[in-house]
């Protein structure tokens, strides 16, 4: 095996999914599904103590708010002689010193100060139940069998069992039994372990299934309503899941709790609502509440116990466990559950979720990639809700420092700077490959979106950061014609992140790279529609666009603007001039025009077009113009993404609303790299137009 080089801090552990998988079968495990803290601990050993860390799933140090656990594997870490990385799961105790529910260790998760640590300890006691190892010495044993894996974990620590530390109890092929137990005794459920599967990090594997008994769940917090009469702070928070299988907003409403709060409880998540509170609801449909509701971002996860689902998918009689920091909210989809009736299936075409049509062929992000992104995340989040400046390491080892994130860039939604350097971490590895080699214009909005802005052309005022990526084009290809024309060059993740940090909030490339700077890669129709022109109908121009350009054999891709308007892109032959590309935009937005007068113009003069036209701009294919690339977050005043689209959506009734730097990530998790297939198209024969209109 080679020696193990990854920093423990940013592994993070393989997760499961959630299923019907049998009861019985060859190679199967069967184990209970414990409701704790999901953690993956570090013992290195030493002279005269041993290094003990403890991680949670998001790669954020527990270690100081479990000294019990830490004492309980002190032992081991002395006697192994050689570093071991263990995954498992924290759990409570209760009476019997049996695992208990999650709602235990909600005192014991925002703990920072030792001295309460230590007293929670005498009244809430926690164990570390190991199930599955990493590391072995030098040894990376993820890509061995489970149960080889697992025959290693039991040889290292069975002699340093107690009741802190705690082995996973583990059936094979038969959990009939089990099953029963945990119905009995009041699990949560089960996990089902396929023995011969690696260890996946950071992945959703379906080696590892789900089988869950009770009906407790994580929810969505998408706002709360006022409290009644003597309760203070609110009444019941309001509750929802992401809906892969509904167009429009993802976020539906689940139902509201407001018991399971005691008076400390309710005034802490009272803090963290007021710190993100929203004006517009994040939720899919118009809901109504008894008391007025508030709105608030929707990136606070809640536990929540219920009895059942309703007919209409409400929760019945649901209960409030707490706040979990240990699970991203995005992940949070609607589960399957078995005792609600089922949806009735839709007709076939209808209720197609945004991008479904090709969501099976779109080329996905890269795991690795995106995981080595979730602790800038972290790192982020950490410095904003301390209010703090700071510099965060990136996963090339590269550092950069980031300041006021805390102010807010988007007044309306009351986002922040640190929501957008968190928004560019987390689609890194999608829009990386958007923009490598390709010089960027900024506009930077130093005060955020609703004050004034600047252009800027190329770099020579600030020093930025090593790594960095900055090019000087030669004078006589630069549209800007000034001496050392230095231009950011986009593809790596610290110059995007720099960028955002001096408040350059789009990513604006040339059309061309900086190797071939005269030859356009693509070209692209800005569709604008004008001053109270409604977007349905920008979406029938771009219909009639998707018609001609099928007919001529030309392939393109569109997306939204991230404002008001879309952008259909065309992939080119290597080696055409921008001269020939904006020949054929100019062509295809002519004939459009004139076959639509009422609805499309390509007339320049805002006062000349007719009102209630969509302004088909074909003069964006100019060396030196740009447009703000796929995945780019935008100015508009509700925080828009520029966001690929399938053609089959355009016949849906989206709205640019649908997609900001909240909601378009967990699109983008759900359906892949739409946008990959500009640059894996076969580039279009602009012959054929030419020959056809000539």
């Amino acid at each position: 095996m080679p020696p193990w080089r990854e920093d423990p801090s940013k592994v993070r552990p393989m997760l499961a999914t959630l299923s019907e998988p049998p009861l019985t079968g060859r190679g199967l495990l069967f184990e209970p599904k414990y409701d704790g803290i999901r953690a993956l601990v570090q013992l290195d050993p030493g002279r005269p103590q041993p290094d003990i860390r403890i991680w949670s799933r998001l790669g954020n140090e527990k270690t100081s708010q479990f000294p019990s656990i830490v004492a309980a594997l002190g032992p081991l870490a002395r006697s192994h002689r050689k570093s071991l990385l263990v995954d498992g799961e924290i759990v409570a105790l209760d009476d019997k010193g049996q695992p208990a529910g999650f709602q235990r260790l909600q005192g014991r998760i925002h703990v920072t100060g030792a001295s309460e640590a230590e007293r929670l300890e005498q009244t809430q006691p926690t164990a570390f139940i190991a199930f599955d190892l990493l590391r072995d010495g030098t040894d990376d044993v993820r890509g061995l069998p489970l149960t080889e894996r697992r025959a290693r974990l039991e040889a290292a620590v069975r002699a340093h069992l107690s009741a802190t530390l705690r082995l996973s109890e583990q059936v094979a092929e038969d959990g009939r039994s089990l099953h029963a137990r945990a119905a009995s005794e009041g699990w949560e459920g089960l996990i089902v372990k396929d023995a011969s599967s690696p260890y996946h990090s950071g992945r959703r594997s379906p080696a590892w299934r789900k089988l869950k008994l009770l009906q407790q769940d994580e929810f969505i917090v998408g706002g709360w309503t006022e409290p009644r009469n003597t309760r203070s702070h609110f009444g019941a928070l309001l509750l929802g899941q992401y809906d892969a299988s509904r167009p429009g907003p993802p976020l539906v409403y689940v139902g509201h709790t407001g018991t399971g709060f005691d008076q400390k409880e309710l005034q802490r998540v009272w803090k963290l609502l007021q710190a993100r509170e929203v004006k517009a609801s994040p939720f899919a449909d118009r809901i109504r509440t008894n008391e007025k509701a508030h709105w608030t971002r929707p990136d606070l996860l809640a536990q929540v116990r219920f009895t059942e689902w309703t007919a209409d998918r409400k929760l019945r009689h649901p209960v409030y466990l707490g706040l979990r920091d240990d699970k991203p909210p995005g992940e949070v989809e609607r589960s399957p559950d078995r005792r609600a009736p089922a949806a009735a299936a839709p007709a076939a075409g209808a209720g197609r979720a945004k991008g479904e049509a090709t969501a099976r062929s779109a080329p996905r992000p890269k795991p690795l990639a995106q995981a080595s992104t979730d602790a800038v995340v972290s790192q982020l989040r950490e410095l904003e809700e301390a209010r703090r400046d700071g510099t965060i390491e990136l996963p090339g080892g590269e550092r950069l420092g980031v300041t006021n994130l805390a102010k807010v860039y988007w007044p309306a939604p009351r986002l922040t700077k640190g929501d957008l350097l968190r928004y560019y971490a987390g689609v890194a590895p999608l829009i990386l490959p958007a923009v490598a080699d390709r010089p960027l214009v900024m506009k930077r909005f130093p005060n955020g979106v609703g004050r004034p802005a600047f252009y800027q052309q190329r770099s020579r005022i600030e020093k930025p950061p090593d790594g960095v990526r900055i090019e000087t084009l030669p004078d006589d290809l630069d549209p800007i014609t000034e001496p050392d024309a230095r231009r950011f060059v986009g593809g790596n993740l610290i110059t995007l992140l720099y960028m955002a940090q001096i408040a350059a909030i789009s990513q604006d490339p040339w059309f061309s790279r900086v190797p071939s700077p005269l030859d356009a890669d693509y070209v692209a129709l800005d569709l604008d529609p004008g001053e109270g022109t409604p977007f349905s109908r920008v979406l029938e121009v771009a219909r009639w666009i998707r018609d001609e350009l099928r007919s001529l054999r030309i392939p393109a891709v569109p997306k939204t603007s991230g404002s008001s308007g879309l952008h259909i892109y065309v992939p080119l032959p290597s080696g055409t001039s921008y001269e020939s590309g904006l020949l054929f935009c100019q062509i295809i937005a002519t004939v459009i025009a004139t076959r639509h007068p009422k609805a499309a113009t390509v007339e320049r003069s805002v006062r000349a077009r007719p009102r209630g036209t969509v302004y088909v701009d074909y003069l964006q294919n100019i060396l030196g113009k740009t447009l703000a690339t796929a995945y780019s977050a935008r100015a508009s005043e509700f925080a828009g993404v520029s966001t690929p689209l399938t053609w089959e959506e355009l016949d849906e009734p989206i709205e640019p609303h649908d997609f900001t730097i909240v909601t378009a990530p967990d699109r983008f998790a759900r359906i892949g790299d739409l946008w990959a297939r500009l640059r894996a198209s076969r580039p279009a024969s602009l012959d054929a137009v030419f020959r056809k209109y000539g």
